[in-house]
């Protein structure tokens, strides 16, 4: 088959061989996205080596102890654990330490014609999502998973930075929760996605105009000055929300996080479940 492999020599299409195990599921691959942690991979994060890509959607052509999948459309969670340790046992292997991760970490990944998953790891998308929406379900999730790390109630303000696809994405999901959402980006026609939804946007240059009395800021911009920013709009003992993942060594104001009680939290992956029934 062909691939997209990420090399010491840069992002190449490769030949080679159908990842065929007998203990994980064989996808075909029908659809797969592009995100900016691809693009910040082939900058140096990571220091990954093989297949890249992590956003898909395809068609399960086997599936070891879940038969009822092949056949079927699947959309698949990118972490796969050992199986053996608590975090597995307990059926999150988002953190397990053994883990591999679908086109970031130890494990090829979806831009190629098949991939390997483990078929635990597949869920089955519904009749009404066709191929373009369901490739986003990897990119929806992680923006569903700010819900896991922060209560995020109606009665609070947010503030999502970033209009790329991962902040447009987290700024609707955050929506869902009644509170109210703000987006401020670079891009007036991606924000304006955001305002056909009902949220307020800002563009960056317009940013200035907020007043600093963000409980919650999403800082998903994929650079070094939406932490900056994020900085100066959260409120004191305001929570910043960590989504990007890029290459480099961002300079923190430490100091403010401390006077102000600022509680910074990461977040990375989410489950697919509440992904898959927000697209249907």
């Amino acid at each position: 088959m062909f691939a997209l492999r990420m090399t010491d020599a840069g992002p190449r299409v490769e030949e080679i061989a159908t990842p065929v195990r007998p203990d994980e599921a064989l996808i075909k691959v029908r659809l797969a996205g592009i995100c900016n942690t691809d693009l910040e991979i082939v900058r140096g994060y990571a220091g990954f080596r093989g297949t890249l890509g992590h956003e898909f959607v395809g068609e399960a052509v086997t599936a070891p102890g879940r038969p009822e999948l092949v056949g079927r459309r699947v959309v698949g969670e990118i972490n796969a654990g050992c199986a053996g340790c608590e975090l597995c046992r307990g059926g999150d292997p988002r953190h397990c330490p053994g883990r591999t991760v679908l086109g970031i970490v130890a494990r090829d990944g979806a831009h190629a014609e098949y991939l390997s998953l483990p078929a635990t790891n597949l869920l089955a998308v519904p009749d009404s999502v066709d191929d373009r929406a369901a490739v986003f379900a990897e990119p929806l999730a992680a923006a569903f998973g700010i819900l896991e790390r922060v209560k995020i109630t109606p009665d609070l303000r947010v503030l999502v930075i970033g209009d790329g696809k991962l902040g447009l994405l987290c700024a609707q999901a955050v929506a869902t929760t009644g509170a109210t959402t703000v987006g401020v980006g670079r891009h007036r026609a991606k924000l304006d996605l955001l305002k056909r939804r009902g949220l307020d946007t800002y563009l960056e240059d317009d940013a200035a105009k907020l007043a600093r009395d963000f409980d919650v800021v999403v800082e998903a911009s994929g650079a070094e000055s939406g932490l900056k920013r994020a900085l100066a709009l959260v409120k004191p003992r305001g929570t910043i929300v960590l989504k990007s993942t890029f290459h480099g060594e961002p300079r923190l104001e430490a100091w403010r996080i401390v006077v102000d009680e600022i509680s910074v939290v990461g977040s990375r992956c989410g489950r697919f479940a509440p992904a898959l029934e927000a697209l249907a």
